[in-house]
């Protein structure tokens, strides 16, 4: 009898069962994925599997679900930019692919317990940043102020409403949300994500601050949050649109000398200080 195939494989993809398909918007879609024989994929916040269709090609995703809501399943918000992902986009519930990871370093938070957590995610940067809120909300006594600052293009392209509008609601969330164009729609914020921080006032010493989002985001953002004092330790992003093959062998994800896929694709900004315009 053949042993039952393992998830966790850095090399070996295993088989996986497309079990739910939703559309967020035009161009992102949202993807249940359920393992063989109820597995648990065992990820952190801030990683990332690598998606194989056969015959078509393999891309590297980061996992939108909190590994507080498993269950067997895991979610990825898919915007359909290529021939993997479109592909994706025309897969059907049912329909099998491969699954390779969890890989990389994903977010410590361990240490970010009992510390004040300011999101700021910016576009698809939401989908890596969602599996870190909902773990924490669901862990909500084990952490001080959470406050959530997002911004997208347009409405249309504001990812997960149902959600926004749930933490919009919550009284123990400070939630503020932004488009950089507006609609006959939109009676909210507009401006890019950096006019929300005037918003907040935090306390530097105790509050760690997590954003993800296009590279352009995060010099601004970094600017905001240096300027109110949050120390370089405690200010965390993703460098995931780096992501290639997943096992340090390519070298597409390299910056100097790191390794994204290995040492990251989570870091804080002490440890990448300096690489910023190879970012």
């Amino acid at each position: 009898m053949s042993p039952i195939p393992t998830v966790g494989s850095v090399y070996v993809p295993s088989p996986a069962r497309v079990a739910k398909v939703k559309a967020l918007t035009v161009m992102e879609k949202l993807f249940t994925i359920e393992l063989p024989w109820g597995q648990s994929l065992g990820h952190q916040p801030g990683q990332f599997v690598e998606v194989s269709l056969f015959g078509i090609g393999e891309a590297p995703i980061s996992i939108s679900s909190s590994p507080s809501r498993s269950n067997g399943v895991f979610e990825l918000c898919v915007r359909k930019v290529g021939d993997v992902t479109g592909a994706l986009h025309g897969l059907e519930e049912g329909a099998t692919i491969g699954v390779r990871g969890p890989m990389g370093t994903g977010f410590p938070v361990e240490k970010f317990r009992g510390k004040d957590i300011l999101f700021a995610p910016g576009g698809l940067g939401l989908a890596p940043a969602r599996s870190l809120i909902n773990q924490v909300l669901d862990e909500r006594g084990s952490f001080g102020r959470v406050m959530i600052l997002y911004g997208a293009r347009n409405p249309a392209e504001l990812l997960f409403k149902d959600e926004l509008e749930a933490w919009r609601q919550r009284s123990d969330v400070e939630f503020l949300v932004t488009v950089d164009r507006s609609d006959e729609s939109w009676t909210g914020n507009v401006g890019v994500i950096t006019t929300l921080f005037k918003h907040v006032v935090v306390n530097p010493r105790n509050t760690v601050a997590v954003t993800i989002g296009p590279p352009v985001m995060y010099r601004f953002v970094l600017m905001e949050l240096l300027g109110k004092g949050i120390p370089e330790r405690q200010i965390w992003m993703s460098l995931e649109r780096r992501m290639k093959c997943g096992v340090g062998k390519c070298g597409h994800c390299q910056i100097n000398n790191l390794y994204c896929c290995q040492q990251g694709p989570a870091f804080n900004y002490a440890q990448i200080k300096g690489v910023e315009e190879a970012i």
